[in-house]
């Protein structure tokens, strides 16, 4: 099933693969604003996906419900943890994550897809959104670092 999720997500998810595939281990280090990292962000990636998965699953089994949340506070409590994930493995983890996420979005049945989207946040469907802005991020950032070593 698919609906008008799909394709973008689908895009910014072959997006993320392609730039984890060409990401060597110096390049998932390279710092990024706020203290982060390239390798750092792809986890920031799994985990806001992670999140917005279990919530539809658990909304599925028990009802839509409120899951508010800080995230800003939740961004600035979790950089550690996620900084200290293998940078390899949490490029791995992003991609996975992704491909999930992006299945479960393309299995909701019309009627659940229409209730998730009238309750808005905090599970927005459109996840091509997050990813995009962090992979423009993360080419800036890797574009800047080639031209430093060129210069």
């Amino acid at each position: 099933m698919t609906n008008s999720y799909s394709a973008a997500n689908a895009a910014s998810r072959q997006r993320l693969g392609a730039l984890v595939n060409r990401l060597s281990d110096a390049q998932l280090s390279i710092p990024l604003a706020a203290g982060w990292t390239v390798a750092g962000v792809l986890a920031h990636l799994a985990f806001w996906d992670l999140r917005a998965l279990r919530l539809l699953e658990t909304w599925q089994h028990a009802g839509i419900g409120p899951s508010p949340m800080d995230t800003d506070i939740v961004n600035d409590a979790m950089r550690p943890l996620l900084l200290a994930i293998p940078a390899r493995a949490a490029a791995q983890i992003a991609v996975d994550t992704a491909g999930a996420m992006d299945a479960a979005i393309d299995a909701l049945e019309p009627a659940f897809l229409s209730a998730v989207e009238a309750r808005g946040a905090p599970v927005r469907l459109d996840r091509a959104r997050h990813r995009d802005e962090h992979l423009d991020e993360i080419e800036r950032a890797l574009d800047a670092s080639a031209h430093l070593e060129r210069s």
